[in-house]
């Protein structure tokens, strides 16, 4: 068996989106279809996802569980679901650190549907977390560049401002 090799441009690689791949880069290989997709993905995940709130919420009037329940329930999971919106919007364009992002994995599952509304409106736009990515992958170019840049000249020779 034959290994193949790919040549890879020298330098920083860009790092893949879920759902993207490195498509996000130059906006190519059905870059638009994949945004349309995942739009209407996490639009109807998050349809489903309010149905299927619905369902446990008529279960518990179905037990009688009282209106004071019912109304923590609902409080609950719209607090959350906000809470889950903007931390998911955050981080579309900056990184959370792991210790925070590890101890709201847990508010972040009961506002699953704050999350994809959130992938909903930011896909509308552009793929996301593709900004974050796009300016951590142009310093990373620049950085690249600046170290791998070649000297002119002598620096000793430069003439010195009088």
């Amino acid at each position: 068996m034959k290994a193949t090799t790919t040549a890879t441009a020298p330098g920083p690689q860009p790092e893949p989106l879920r759902f993207f791949g490195t498509t996000w880069v130059g906006h190519d290989n059905g870059y638009g279809a994949r945004r349309a997709g995942v739009a209407a993905g996490s639009l109807l995940a998050a349809a489903a996802g309010c149905f299927v709130l619905r369902f446990a919420y008529e279960g518990m009037a179905v037990a009688d569980v009282g209106t004071f329940v019912n109304f923590l329930v609902l409080i609950m999971f719209s607090v959350c679901s906000a809470i889950a919106f903007r931390r998911a919007w955050e981080g579309f364009t900056r990184r959370h650190d792991p210790a925070s992002q590890s101890s709201m994995r847990g508010l972040m599952t009961i506002g699953f549907v704050g999350v994809l509304l959130a992938y909903f409106f930011r896909s509308l736009t552009e793929a996301p977390g593709e900004k974050l990515h796009r300016e951590e992958y142009e310093a990373a170019r620049e950085q690249y560049a600046k170290r791998t840049s070649r000297r002119t000249g002598n620096p000793s020779r430069k003439k010195k401002k009088a």
